[in-house]
C-alpha cells in the first residue's frame, strides 16, 4: 500500500484501454525519469484508473490493468466569478471533487482576462495530486443573466449582516461563490425571484476562495 501511494499519477486525454500504447510528451518522460526516476506510474480519465509502465524511455506507455480505486469525484457544478486568485481557487475545488467548473461573469467581476490554458494545466496537476480519476471540465464563461438558476445554491455574505438562512435539507448540485465585491442589488434580487437558496458561510466575509471551500465542506 506504501507504494501506491507514492507511485506517480498522470493525466491522458484520450480513452485508456488495457495493453494500450499511449505517446507521451517530454514533459512526461522527464518527470518519471529524471524527478520521480521510475518507469512505473497510474494513468487515469473518464473516471477509471490503471497501471502504466514506460518502456524503456521510448516515449511510450504501455497501460495494464485497471486498478480498484474508485473516483472519489461528486457530480456539483461549481459556478464562479473569476478572480486574480482564479488559479488558487480552482485548484482547491478541484481537489474538493467538482465535476464542472463554470465561469459566470457578474456585475462585479473584475478579472476579465484570465489566462484558461494555465488554469486548466493548474486543475490536471490538482486532479492528479488529490488522486482522482477524472479531471473537471472547465465551461465556457458565461454572463450572471445567462446561468440557469433553478436548484441553484450560492454562498449568501448576507449571513453575515444578519439574515436569516435555512438550514440545508437538499441534495446540492449546482453551487455558486461571487466575486471579490461580492453579488449586486440586482444579482441578488435575481437569485432570491430565481428560487436560488443561500448558502450561510458564518458571521465573517470571507475571500472569494476562502468561501469556495468553505461552502463546498459545508455541503459535501
Amino acid at each position: 500500500m506504501a507504494d501506491m501511494k507514492n507511485i506517480p499519477r498522470i493525466f491522458i486525454n484520450e480513452n485508456l484501454t488495457p495493453n494500450a500504447k499511449i505517446p507521451v510528451d517530454k514533459d512526461i518522460l522527464h518527470y518519471l525519469g529524471r524527478v520521480m526516476r521510475t518507469n512505473k506510474c497510474l494513468v487515469f480519465n473518464n473516471g477509471a484508473e490503471f497501471n502504466a509502465e514506460l518502456v524503456d524511455n521510448s516515449g511510450v506507455l504501455i497501460v495494464g490493468a485497471k486498478t480498484e480505486h474508485a473516483d472519489p469525484s461528486n457530480n456539483i457544478t461549481f459556478c464562479f466569478a473569476p478572480t486574480k486568485r482564479c488559479d488558487e481557487m480552482l485548484d482547491m475545488v478541484t481537489q474538493m471533487g467538482v465535476a464542472k467548473l463554470q465561469p459566470v461573469i457578474t456585475d462585479r467581476t473584475v478579472a476579465h482576462h484570465v489566462n484558461w490554458k494555465r488554469i486548466e494545466k493548474k486543475i490536471i496537476e490538482a486532479s492528479e495530486q488529490s488522486n482522482r480519476n477524472s479531471v473537471p471540465k472547465l465551461l465556457p464563461a458565461i454572463k450572471f443573466s445567462e446561468l440557469d438558476k433553478t436548484d441553484l445554491f450560492f454562498a449568501d455574505e448576507r449571513a453575515a449582516y444578519g439574515r436569516e438562512i435555512p438550514v440545508l435539507n437538499n441534495t446540492i448540485t449546482n453551487v455558486l461563490v461571487g466575486p471579490e465585491g461580492g453579488f449586486s442589488d440586482p444579482e441578488f434580487i435575481a437569485l432570491d425571484k430565481s428560487g436560488a437558496r443561500g448558502i450561510s458561510l458564518g458571521k465573517t466575509i470571507l475571500r472569494a476562495e476562502v468561501a469556495a471551500v468553505a461552502v463546498l465542506a459545508k455541503i459535501l
